[in-house]
């Protein structure tokens, strides 16, 4: 467990080539906002999470996953992460954050998320 990186992941560092690609700068990973997003946008008040498939039970073929050894403790941490996520996601609500949550799955099609990104940021928000 304690190799696996929290930040500078290859699907989070895909979105951020495709976020400064596209002409947008944002910060990275600010611990005092709930959750500590990914990428955040000040300026157009959104942040974007960026997800793993199997640690966050995406409903794509990766987050289906079910590991055979202690599946127990594999289901209650990935229960856990995902209930943690939704109450993290309310929160930046609550403080007027636009959300957009990328799953690693979307990654493999970079034109695709491109779009998706765009859609997301250029749509009207102002500072919460």
């Amino acid at each position: 467990m304690s190799q696996i990186r929290g930040k500078d992941t290859k699907p989070e560092l895909i979105v951020r080539s495709l976020a400064h690609r596209l002409g947008y700068r944002f910060r990275l990973h600010r611990s005092d906002l709930p959750g500590t997003p990914d990428l955040v946008f000040p300026r157009l008040g959104k942040v974007i999470l960026v997800h793993g498939c199997f640690w966050h039970m995406h409903s794509c073929r990766y987050g289906a996953v079910k590991p055979a050894t202690n599946a127990g403790f594999w289901e209650k941490k990935r229960t856990e992460n995902r209930e943690r996520d939704e109450r993290k996601i309310r929160e930046l609500k609550e403080q007027g954050w636009d959300v957009l949550v990328v799953w690693e799955c979307w990654t493999r099609d970079e034109e695709r998320l491109r779009e998706r990104l765009r859609d997301f940021l250029s749509s009207a928000k102002k500072k919460p």
